[in-house]
């Protein structure tokens, strides 16, 4: 059993844990990740590393509700314990040499994306992060990425905040402006990071994604989290728990990506109906 240490609701529907988990702690490295199950009955999730603190033995955790495990998982308190916290998992991000790094985050994804800007920044490397939201009451961790980032633009689609664009756009006016990157670095909606690469492509720039397909034992056997890779015009198959999460951006097969991604979405919302109603009889 893992002790949640402390808990906060970053908006309406993105939670902020920090597990007890010292021997995570003390291996895990920007980029990889965790499996987690909230009770003995529940389902394994895969959960990002959003950080760690060596010292207290603490993992931080950023999760979406979007469905019953992550709903059941909102219901913990700070003092309560879910059942099992498996990792690292996972390839951790080369980071290693960068000196001029931007990193693109989408929504919940910037959760991934901060910790790989706080390494970054840490190594003395330049960090401009573009982080992109759909309003102003979902953005979260604008802070502490204004203090691991040289430069920080805020998007939003409806323009309550921030600039009123989708990431793609103020990371195409920097390009055109010269700015020279070792690597662009992105991690969010499987859309978004499709045209961040599609971007990066008109100017040569490396793009590295960050993948989060479906997975289930986190250890390449259920074969559950493959992506098609097009690797020097071949097709190759690669597995995101043991082979990523990150993967150039260029060979990936987006449009197969997202329509695995698409396969299991009315069970998840109907099981996510499920356990909210679980939770309102108990009440």
């Amino acid at each position: 059993m893992y002790k949640i240490a402390s808990r906060k609701a970053l908006n309406s529907t993105v939670t902020q844990l920090e597990i007890e988990a010292p021997l995570v702690a003390k291996k895990a490295l920007p980029g990889q990740f965790i499996i987690l199950r909230v009770d003995e009955d529940g389902e394994r999730i895969p959960l990002t590393v959003a950080g760690t603190n060596k010292e207290a033995g603490t993992v931080k955790i950023i999760f979406q509700i979007v469905g019953a495990t992550t709903e059941k998982l909102n219901h913990k308190m700070e003092g309560d314990y879910i059942q099992d916290f498996v990792g690292p998992l996972g390839k951790a991000t080369e980071l290693e040499g960068l000196k001029n790094v931007c990193i693109v985050g989408g929504g919940v994804g910037c959760a991934i994306a901060l910790p790989i800007a706080e390494a970054l920044h840490e190594m003395g490397a330049n960090v401009t992060s573009i982080v992109g939201f759909r309003n102003k009451d979902i953005l979260i961790l604008e802070d502490e990425f204004k203090a691991c980032s040289n430069e920080l633009v805020v998007t939003t689609d409806d323009g309550s905040y921030g600039e009123k664009a989708n990431v793609t756009v103020p990371l195409r006016r920097m390009l055109e402006a010269g700015k020279q990157f070792d690597t662009v670095i992105t991690i969010g909606p499987l859309i978004m990071m499709k045209f961040v690469v599609a971007t990066c492509k008109d100017f040569n720039t490396p793009c590295v994604v960050s993948m989060n397909p479906i997975m289930i034992d986190g250890t390449g056997m259920c074969g559950g989290c493959r992506l098609s890779l097009n690797v020097d015009g071949k097709k190759v198959t690669k597995f995101a728990c043991v082979d990523g999460p990150d993967f150039n951006g260029y060979e990936v097969d987006f449009d197969e990506a997202m329509s695995r991604g698409r396969m299991y979405f009315d069970y998840e919302r109907k099981k996510h109906e499920e356990a909210c109603n679980l939770f309102k009889e108990a009440k």
